[in-house]
C-alpha cells in the first residue's frame, strides 16, 4: 500500500497520551498532563447549560457570534488598550490549537521558514511542516531560560515568514521581557515577517509582573496575529473555544483556513465565553492570585521533597531539576520512575525539544485541587527524602 502523509507518519503518540495512560495504570496523581481540576467558574458553565437551552444550536457565523467577539474586542482593550472593530479584526476558532492551525496555514508557503522556540509546545512542528515550512529553532536552556538575542537575529533571514512564540510560556513557565519582545519586534520589521502569539496563559502571569501583548509594539498591529483561549483563562480545556485578534488583512486570510477546518464553535460554549470575558477586571485578577497561590504552594511542596525548582513567572507549570534529588537517569526515565514508585505523574521537558537535548527537568502541572498537589508532594517526599 502507499505510504501515509510522511510528515504525520514521523510523529507517534504523544508524551501527554503516553504518560496518562501511565498515570491511569498505576492510580497515580497527574501533574503532567496540563489541565486544571477544580478550577471550573460555576457561573460560566451555567450560563454555558442556560444558552444550550434558551438560545440557538444551529450553525452560527464561521466568524463566530457577534457577542463574543464583541468581548474579546472589549476585553483587549480594557486590557492592553487595543482599539480593535470586532466585525474585522476578531476571529472565534475551536481552541488556541485550532486558531494556531488555521494561522499558520494561513501564511505559510512551501519553503518558508517559520522562527520557534524552544522548548516547543507540541503542536506547531507538526503543522509548520504540515504547511510546507521550515523550522529554524532557537533554543533557550533552564533554569533561567534567557533568550539568547544573537542566535534569535541568526535565525531570521530574506526566507522568514514569521516567528510563533508563547508568552506566558508553556513549558518554562517564562514571561518575556518588554526588552525581548522590542527585540523580536525589530527582527520582524527589518525582515518583512509576521508574529504568531500564542498567549493562551495571557492572565496567569504572577509577582506582578504584566503580559505585554506584542500586537501593542510599536509597528505590530499589521503583522501580528494573537491567540488567545478560554479554555486557559477559564479553566475549561475541554470547550475548546479560542480567539483570534489581527488587522483585517490577516483575519481575511485565517478565516479562509478556518473555513475548511472546523468551520465553527458550538454557540452555547460562545455565548457562555462572551458572559465571562465580561467580567469585571477583579475577576481575572482573584484568578491569577488562585494560580499564584496554588504555584507557591507545590513549590514549597517540591523544595520541602528536596527538588532545586526552576523560577515559575507565568502558566500552571514549574519544573524541576531532577539531579537535585540524586536521580542519575534522564528525564524520561525519572517521570516513570515517579508514577511506578511514588505513583505520580510528570512531563520529561525533553519532549518540548526537538533532536535530543541534555535536559534533564520535569515539568508539574499545579492547577488541581489543593489537597492532590499535598498528597503528590508528600509522596514524592517519601520517595526522594
Amino acid at each position: 500500500m502507499k505510504s501515509a502523509n510522511t510528515v504525520l507518519s514521523r510523529y507517534g503518540e504523544t508524551i501527554f497520551a503516553t504518560m496518562s495512560a501511565l498515570a491511569q495504570k498505576h492510580n497515580a496523581i497527574n501533574l503532567g498532563q496540563g489541565f486544571p481540576e477544580g478550577c471550573e467558574p460555576r457561573e460560566i458553565v451555567e450560563r454555558a447549560a442556560w444558552a444550550l437551552l434558551n438560545e440557538s444550536n444551529q450553525y452560527p457565523s464561521m466568524f463566530g457570534l457577534p457577542a463574543l467577539r464583541q468581548a474579546v474586542a472589549a476585553h483587549d482593550r480594557e486590557f492592553y488598550g487595543l482599539e480593535l472593530d470586532w466585525q474585522t479584526e476578531t476571529l472565534v476558532l475551536s481552541g488556541g490549537t485550532e486558531a494556531l492551525g488555521a494561522a499558520l496555514f494561513a501564511l505559510i508557503d512551501p519553503g518558508d521558514e517559520v522562527v520557534v522556540i524552544e522548548p516547543i509546545y507540541d503542536t506547531y512542528l507538526p503543522i509548520i511542516e504540515l504547511a510546507g515550512g521550515v523550522p529554524k529553532i532557537v533554543r533557550l536552556s533552564p533554569p533561567e531560560w534567557h533568550l539568547p538575542l544573537d542566535r534569535l537575529a541568526a535565525a531570521f533571514s530574506d526566507k522568514t515568514k514569521l516567528i510563533l512564540f508563547n508568552s506566558p510560556m508553556n513549558p518554562t513557565a517564562k514571561v518575556f521581557t518588554r526588552a525581548e519582545l522590542d527585540a523580536i519586534a525589530g527582527l520582524v520589521a527589518k525582515y518583512d515577517a509576521y508574529a504568531i502569539c500564542d498567549e493562551v496563559y495571557e492572565h496567569l502571569a504572577f509577582d506582578g509582573l504584566a503580559h505585554i501583548p506584542l500586537i501593542t509594539l510599536p509597528g505590530m498591529r499589521e503583522r501580528t496575529i494573537r491567540v488567545g483561549s478560554a479554555g486557559k483563562t477559564f479553566s475549561l480545556t475541554g470547550w475548546k473555544v479560542g480567539y483570534i485578534s489581527a488587522a483585517p488583512a490577516l483575519i481575511r486570510q485565517v478565516v479562509k483556513a478556518h473555513q475548511f477546518l472546523v468551520f465553527t464553535t458550538p454557540p452555547n460554549l460562545q455565548s457562555a465565553v462572551a458572559f465571562g470575558l465580561g467580567k469585571d477586571r477583579q475577576f481575572f485578577a482573584d484568578f491569577t492570585a488562585g494560580m499564584q497561590a496554588k504555584r507557591d504552594r507545590l513549590v514549597g511542596g517540591l523544595e520541602r521533597a528536596g527538588f532545586a525548582v526552576a523560577p515559575c513567572a507565568g502558566t500552571y507549570f514549574v519544573n524541576v531539576d531532577i539531579g537535585s534529588v540524586g536521580f542519575d537517569g534522564d528525564d524520561a526515565d525519572f517521570c516513570r520512575d515517579i508514577i511506578e514508585t511514588a505513583c505520580v505523574a510528570a512531563i520529561p521537558l525533553s519532549a518540548f525539544y526537538a533532536g535530543s537535548p541534555e535536559v534533564r527537568f520535569a515539568r508539574f502541572c499545579f492547577a488541581k485541587p489543593d489537597a492532590l498537589l499535598d498528597e503528590a508532594t508528600a509522596r514524592l517526599r517519601r520517595r526522594f527524602g
